[in-house]
């Protein structure tokens, strides 16, 4: 629901105040008078205002500093100056430091002041709309510089995890390495997921075979002890591979919490 329009009068002369009241007595304003810029203040710290209409010159609090008071106060409210004088700096002041909407000369005609207004009104609910979207792309703004910290956050542990991971992974390869017996992980594809430095001089042309098919690496006879493997779960045997004579033993894994595959441990000759 939109807010009710209040338009506040500030004229030291009551005639000029009974007059506005009966201009606009058919509109859906509520106008509320008062007859000194200090009995205008009170009235804005109890109401909502949105139009101001002010004399330019009352005694005591002038239209200029009563005007400069609501515009520190009340920046959102659209002030009108009425005034009888046509002193052209005085109007440049009072526009300048009270931030003036409109300047009217007294007497005023009622259409002009009538449009001014609704052109006021039309102005305030700009301002409150472009108030309304500032505050929104504010939140938006302070909402999104989270997101990108959380996120940049979230990217440094995962940068340190990975870097962490990839520490133990080594540690791990390092390892295996230093193990003298060729050690060798198979997926249930049939792809190398695991190999160490030994397991390559038995491997065909002693490439490093990881993320390869175990067809492509290894003779007939290993692929056929692998299939031993799947329907014993273990076995073990003499074997030669590429000139390589020793003992070949596998295990098939089929816990869930680790990769389902087999490994292949190849003890040369040599070694026992």
């Amino acid at each position: 629901m939109e807010e009710k329009i209040k338009i506040l009068c500030v004229d030291d002369e009551e005639n000029v105040l009974k007059a506005i009241k009966r201009l606009f007595f058919d509109e859906d304003y509520e106008i509320l008078t008062a007859s000194s810029g200090i009995q205008g203040l009170d009235i804005l710290k109890k109401e909502n205002i949105q139009i101001i209409i002010s004399d330019y010159r009352m005694p005591g609090m002038s239209g200029v500093d009563f005007l400069k008071e609501v515009r520190k106060n009340w920046p959102e409210t659209v002030r009108i100056v009425l005034s009888g004088y046509a002193d052209i700096t005085s109007i440049v002041m009072a526009i300048n430091e009270g931030e003036i909407y409109k300047f009217i000369p007294k007497p005023w005609n009622d259409t002009e002041l009538k449009i001014t207004i609704l052109n006021a009104i039309e102005r305030y609910h700009l301002y409150k709309k472009n108030l309304e979207l500032t505050k929104e792309l504010k939140e938006k703004n302070e909402e999104l510089t989270r997101l990108n910290n959380e996120l940049r956050r979230l990217l440094e542990k995962e940068t340190e995890t990975t870097k962490f991971q990839s520490k133990v992974l080594s540690t791990q390869q390092n390892i295996l390495d230093m193990i003298p017996v060729g050690i060798i992980g198979i997926d249930l594809n049939k792809t190398i997921v695991m190999c160490n430095s030994t397991c390559l001089e038995i491997t065909k042309n002693n490439e490093f075979p990881i993320d390869q098919n175990i067809e492509h690496v290894f003779p007939e006879s290993v692929l056929e002890f692998i299939e031993e493997v799947k329907n014993k779960k273990r076995s073990v045997t003499s074997i030669n591979i590429y000139g390589k004579k020793g003992t070949l033993k596998g295990s098939l894994l089929e816990q869930d919490d680790v990769q389902k595959g087999l490994i292949l441990v190849f003890i040369r000759e040599d070694n026992n």
